[in-house]
């Protein structure tokens, strides 16, 4: 019935003048013909799709065809293979571009994986093809084209694992190396034009208008190459040569830093945009679309992490200059709550401050917003990240940040973590280190103004104190408290009263009255707290007939979790062994104090 109507309606049409067909015409052509290749009639299909009489008919609505034979294609296991390969193979020569075009485009669209890179595989060709044909006028459908393959190709699942990526599982490897193969032609295209371009502009003879076209199919290009950085290049781990010799997405992602450079983009303009004043660029795209933030932290993680394109880059740039326009990327790389991203984020700034000569950045730059986001992200990282070795490298990042300040920086630094981290553990870890300064700053013939005498002192007072005075919860700031008990330790066993260069001991009267007095009724407080409720706690589990019963306690105002009594009592035990603790190095500095006094 189908093959019938199919005929009556190509002899039909064969009487019409050309383009002159109804759209009844074009209904029952669609929909016989699509009938017949689906029933497995493609070999009466394709001799009516040949036959010289119907070229004409074929080339305004042979494109309706293709979702059926594109089933098959993907398929490939259907009889009929080679007779629907040769329909789709003649389609593709004679039907009218643009329609064709969006026929290929609605087919591309699958949502099962597998499917998805089938779809790609088969299709890319044919669209690189069909584009081809459509001459100067193809920018903007190369752009609907090149979005909406990687719409699909976000669909695929990404590589993790160094077999994953070898062996090319979710085959997203083979789209990335389809994808260069199919922007080829159209990059050297504009390569071509600017070339050409160039040649116009120097002997001055140069027509108004006609970069038009060039500067779309460049603009689409770029949006292309900015698209693929964001996904997938910012969302995998690259492997680095040793690990894996010959690694597709690596080459996927040096070929698109080679694209860009091919479309008359500087890389190293790209990477140090937040520094380096662009000019205005002729275009669609206004710059912060042209140029997303993201994209560019993807590329410069590119080229200092990875050193993909690094040859391209100018010498002249100094480590500090590199340092500050990475910030900009890594400041919004470590604000993203996406692990990948805190990686390349930590990635990036390490490889940019370990070119830093230690010591050598200015207290001026801390008056730049990103160096203090930046550290305010990293303790971000620290404390509340899920994986644990991103927590121990922001830590590690962390310390050599504040390596690579000179002392006045180093300085301030410590000031603003201090008034700002809110974390205790953060705290206490700025103490050691003002701690490690300190000692440096006593060696011999090596004194520095800031870490001695007037300048120390404020940060002493700032360090030597309890937020919430004797009311201070001593197991919650319990590693600021301890650290700073062992950073006045330090002090009163190294400065000698006689020579006094950090103030120490014209500062100790106020340390006690601010710190240490107030230390010390906030222990007997929190003991007989926790003494009270030990004590309550075992009484309890006197009277419980079993042992395994479910107690809830409160401490403070918060309530314990559930746990048995035993639990319990081993916790309210260690709270106490805590502040026995705390007590001893207290009294031990009480003890100094007193004895350096009376000498």
């Amino acid at each position: 019935m189908a093959l019938e109507q199919l005929s009556d309606v190509v002899q039909r049409c064969q009487a019409r003048p050309d383009d002159s067909y109804t759209t009844e015409d074009h209904d029952v052509f669609t929909i016989a013909g699509r009938t017949c290749i689906e029933e497995g009639n493609s070999v009466q299909v394709l001799s009516i799709i040949l036959d010289e009489k119907n070229q004409e008919i074929v080339r305004s609505m042979g494109w309706n065809l293709l979702p059926p034979l594109i089933q098959v294609l993907l398929k490939k296991d259907n009889k009929n293979l080679p007779q629907c390969l040769a329909i789709f193979n003649h389609l593709l020569e004679t039907c009218r571009p643009k329609e064709l075009l969006i026929g290929l485009l609605e087919q591309l669209e699958q949502d099962d994986p597998d499917t998805i890179a089938e779809s790609v595989h088969l299709l890319l060709n044919p669209l690189q093809k069909v584009l081809l044909c459509l001459g100067s006028r193809k920018a903007s459908s190369l752009g609907m084209t090149l979005s909406s393959v990687l719409d699909q190709v976000a669909k695929l699942p990404l590589p993790h694992t160094k077999d994953q990526e070898e062996d090319d599982v979710f085959s997203l490897c083979r789209c990335c190396t389809e994808l260069i193969a199919f922007i080829r032609p159209f990059v050297q295209e504009v390569r071509l034009d600017l070339l050409n371009s160039e040649e116009l502009s120097e002997s001055r003879n140069k027509v108004a208008g006609g970069q038009d076209k060039e500067d779309e199919l460049r603009t689409e290009l770029l949006k292309f190459c900015m698209k693929t950085l964001s996904h997938p290049l910012l969302e995998v781990q690259l492997k680095d040569p040793d690990t894996l010799a010959v690694s597709p997405l690596r080459n996927f992602a040096t070929e698109i830093l080679n694209t860009l450079s091919a479309i008359g983009e500087s890389l190293s303009s790209l990477v140090y945009q937040p520094l380096l004043k662009r000019k205005q660029l002729p275009g669609f795209l206004e710059e912060e679309v042209r140029y997303p933030k993201e994209s560019l932290a993807s590329l410069a993680h590119l080229v200092f992490v990875h050193h993909l394109a690094a040859d391209t880059f100018p010498s002249v740039y100094n480590p500090v200059f590199c340092l500050r326009c990475n910030m900009e990327h890594t400041c919004l790389l470590l604000s993203r709550t996406e692990e990948t991203r805190i990686q390349k984020g930590l990635e990036l700034y390490e490889k940019s401050l370990v070119r830093v000569v230690d010591g050598s950045l200015p207290a001026d730059l801390l008056e730049i917003k990103t160096f203090l986001t930046v550290s305010q992200n990293l303790v971000k990282v620290m404390t509340i990240c899920q994986r644990h070795d991103l927590r121990i490298k922001g830590l590690k990042v962390f310390q050599l940040s504040i390596d690579k300040f000179d002392t006045e920086a180093k300085y301030n630094f410590f000031q603003y973590m201090l008034k700002t981290s809110g974390h205790s553990g953060v705290e206490g870890y700025i103490i050691k280190n003002i701690k490690n300064q300190i000692d440096l700053a006593l060696q011999p013939d090596n004194s520095n103004t800031w870490f001695e005498g007037v300048h120390l002192l404020p940060l002493l007072r700032k360090v030597l104190s309890l937020p919430d005075g004797p009311e201070t919860d001593l197991l919650q700031y319990l590693d600021r408290v301890m650290e700073s008990l062992n950073l006045l330790r330090y002090l009163v066993i190294r400065d000698k009263v006689t020579e006094n260069q950090t103030g120490i001991w014209t500062e100790l009267y106020k340390i006690e009255d601010t710190f240490m007095k107030p230390l010390r009724v906030g222990l007997n407080m929190s003991r007989a707290h926790y003494e009270r409720e030990l004590h309550n706690t075992m009484e309890s589990k006197k009277d419980k007939a079993k042992e395994e019963s479910m107690l809830s306690v409160s401490v403070g105002d918060e309530k314990l979790p559930n746990m048995t009594s035993q639990s319990q009592i081993q916790a309210l035990h260690s709270a106490l062994h805590t502040f026995d603790m705390i007590e001893s190095v207290l009294v031990r500095i009480e003890e100094l104090t007193d004895a350096r006094e009376n000498l």
